[in-house]
């Protein structure tokens, strides 16, 4: 445990921090499933997953919760992953 005052305060900020970063990485990950979960059902339904997937990821990397080249590189696994399912579906 730290002496320092300071360094007291500093640490419980660090922990609410710790915690908002996990609760925003959760949703990013959940998102991400659900969109491509979604591939399978509705176009519709599947571009609104998609969308809601990149917003969330654009928002944690606005934020810094993840780098901005982490991001880019989510959002385009991700389109990928859904091109490949989309022409999968159709193919079927």
């Amino acid at each position: 445990m730290a002496n320092i005052k300071s360094q007291i305060k500093r640490n419980r900020t660090n922990e609410l921090d710790r915690l908002r970063n996990k609760a925003v990485r959760s949703q990013l990950k959940t998102r991400v499933k659900a969109a491509e979960k979604a591939v399978g059902e509705d176009a519709e339904v599947a571009l609104a997953a998609a969308t809601s997937a990149v917003s969330v990821i654009d928002r944690a990397a606005t934020k810094g919760i993840i780098h901005k080249n982490a991001a880019a590189r989510k959002k385009s696994r991700l389109a990928k992953r859904l091109a490949k399912l989309a022409a999968e579906a159709d193919a079927k």
